[in-house]
């Protein structure tokens, strides 16, 4: 585990977490062993492709696992704070207030019936006693915050009146309503064109540094990465395989996936076929032996399809999990 974690604001320790299938026939394991902290004030992008664990990792983290899934074993300190342990209304006390959201869908997240005005204001009525007034000022304040065009106006709409760049701001000043310690944002992103992508990343940046809030960023694109987090973890079939500053990581992948992910980013000018990772991802109900990125890694040997590899030092808070790190 990177960063200083023994006084860190998030601090996630051998995470496991599986869905049970339709049936309840078998088990999966969809988080297997994830560890990483985050301090005050930093970002850490979590990166992977789909169904690498990623999403369910977050929802771990704040309790809102779907029916049929559940945490197996692991801690997830915040603040010095189980919260594995929490009754219903302990997490509730800690989500919306010091830990918030946001989601890559800004319809599933907002509430078509209310307007933004209600919806934005919910957090800090109820996590911080604001009323009257002062609320539609504090409303107003945030939905400026995110640059959300007369804002006095745009208060009293739906969700439905709206574009999808201006739900996801909306979404975004909802999280920052009750003042929160972290945001987990989840491929918030994902349902936006390249210009109001660009725009909203913008915006969430210099929220985090304007406000000193940490931010646990999860996508799939290492150029997001790039711009948004201070460290990375690559994750893949459930577990960290990699993970860094983003700045030593990019350099330097150490792991055949990570180097497998950042050959896939498209280069400007040049004329290569773009590369592809050979394969696909694995059935984490029936995963290979050994490390589960064998079948697909070019650099695989005997000990890869037997063995999971431990967790490894690349370099001075850089670790990885693969066997080429292992003296000879």
């Amino acid at each position: 585990m990177t960063s200083s974690a023994q006084g860190a604001l998030l601090r996630v320790q051998d995470l496991r977490a599986s869905y049970v299938t339709l049936g309840g026939e078998r088990v999966v394991r969809a988080v297997d062993g994830v560890s990483f902290s985050i301090d005050r004030g930093e970002s850490l992008g979590i990166v992977g492709e789909s169904g690498s664990g990623k999403t369910t990792t977050c929802l771990s983290i704040v309790g809102l696992l779907p029916s049929g899934a559940r945490i197996d074993s692991g801690s997830v300190q915040f603040d010095g704070e189980e919260l594995t342990g929490l009754s219903k209304g302990g997490l509730n006390a800690v989500r919306g207030r010091r830990i918030a959201m946001i989601l890559q869908d800004p319809m599933a997240s907002l509430n078509p019936l209310l307007t933004v005005q209600d919806q934005v204001a919910e957090p800090a009525y109820y996590h911080r006693g604001e009323r009257g007034l002062r609320l539609k000022d504090h409303v107003l304040s945030l939905l400026r915050d995110v640059r959300i065009p007369s804002p006095e106006v745009r208060m009293a709409e739906f969700p439905h009146q709206m574009s999808g760049g201006m739900r996801q701001r909306v979404v975004g000043a909802i999280a920052l309503s009750a003042g929160p310690e972290l945001i987990i944002a989840d491929e918030p992103t994902t349902n936006l064109d390249v210009t109001i992508q660009a725009q909203y990343l913008s915006l969430l940046k210099d929220l985090q540094v304007r406000t000193g809030v940490a931010l646990l960023f999860v996508t799939h694109n290492l150029g997001i990465v790039a711009k948004m987090c201070d460290r990375v973890a690559v994750m893949y079939a459930g577990r960290i395989v990699e993970q860094g500053k983003v700045s030593e990581l990019f350099r330097s992948p150490r792991h055949p996936y990570t180097q497998a992910l950042l050959n896939s980013i498209p280069k400007l000018g040049s004329k290569e076929p773009l590369y592809a990772i050979p394969g696909q991802p694995p059935d984490l109900a029936e995963l290979p032996g050994g490390c589960a990125f064998n079948p697909r890694c070019p650099h695989a040997w005997d000990r890869c399809r037997t063995d999971q590899p431990p967790e490894s030092l690349a370099s001075a808070n850089h670790l990885a999990r693969c066997w080429l790190l292992e003296p000879a």
